[in-house]
């Protein structure tokens, strides 16, 4: 077997806008650094996706120095340069599925910019260190938490999968329309299906369940244009109970740092007749 190598690395730091290409990252108690720390929701605080405002995609985020640089890809709108971390602030309660967490809301000014982009009332709060959110207990192993991500830290995918995907789609789509944290080559399709443990670099993890994926997937990242692929191809082959899986989600067990060329060492495989 060929060996599987780390090739990319994605954080998301406001959940469901555009997300930022990594050499490097650090794994923290919530999940990559950055990642899914920031949140917008409704005017009742109930967070809001791609799934009912696809132009969220077409929000571009930056950070330097931890500042936050946000434009937008296609429009000429001014772009806005915000703090990334918020240590004080007005603090309240919002939901994510069916769950509730307490955040720090930023301002009135930016939750402006984001309200006209999206056509709709919203406003961005952060998560901070001690807002701890804990993964389904059904397969938590040390009551892991978890950022603003809809259910655990992390998601990996092989990019033979993604290769195996495009061979039956007409049109090829970006691993992009995953939205994964993890991109490793090596390995047969679906080779992550069969992992139990893993390690990369000096980072172990457990491989605990397969991604349900959403129309999420059908949305152009770069136009934010939707369509019924690759939805419709996946559910030919990758539908178990209802639910179309691609990619697995992972908890970590330690801290530490990762990048790009880390060698992704296999430490327990199964074998699985979930998608025949």
């Amino acid at each position: 077997m060929k060996k599987l190598i780390l090739s990319k690395i994605f954080v998301y730091p406001i959940k469901s806008i555009a997300g930022i290409s990594l050499d490097s990252s650090n794994v923290t108690t919530h999940g990559l650094k950055y990642d899914r720390r920031w949140l917008l929701v409704d005017e009742n605080n109930v967070f809001i996706t791609q799934r009912l405002y696809p132009e969220m995609a077409l929000i571009q985020p930056s950070i330097i120095n931890d500042t936050f640089l946000l434009k937008h890809k296609t429009k000429n709108i001014n772009q806005i340069s915000i703090p990334a971390f918020l240590s004080e602030g007005k603090e309240l309660s919002v939901k994510i599925w069916n769950d509730y967490c307490s955040a720090f809301h930023y301002n009135s000014d930016v939750d402006q910019w984001f309200s006209e982009i999206l056509n709709t009332k919203c406003k961005l709060f952060y998560m901070p260190d001690d807002s701890n959110r804990y993964i389904d207990k059904t397969y938590a192993k040390n009551n892991e938490i978890v950022s603003f991500a809809d259910g655990f830290p992390f998601l990996i995918i092989g990019q033979s999968s993604l290769d195996d995907l495009n061979s039956r789609l007409k049109t090829p789509i970006p691993i992009t329309r995953f939205r994964p944290n993890f991109v490793f080559t090596g390995g047969e399709p679906f080779e992550e299906d069969y992992l139990k443990k893993i390690k990369i670099g000096d980072v172990s993890f457990s491989v605990v369940k397969p991604c349900a994926r959403c129309v999420i997937t059908t949305t152009n990242q770069e136009t934010s244009e939707r369509s019924k692929e690759p939805l419709l191809t996946l559910s030919g082959y990758r539908r178990v109970n209802n639910k179309v899986l691609f990619g697995q989600n992972l908890i970590h067990h330690n801290l530490g740092k990762i990048k790009l060329g880390n060698k992704i060492t296999i430490l327990k495989k199964i074998k699985t007749n979930l998608y025949k």
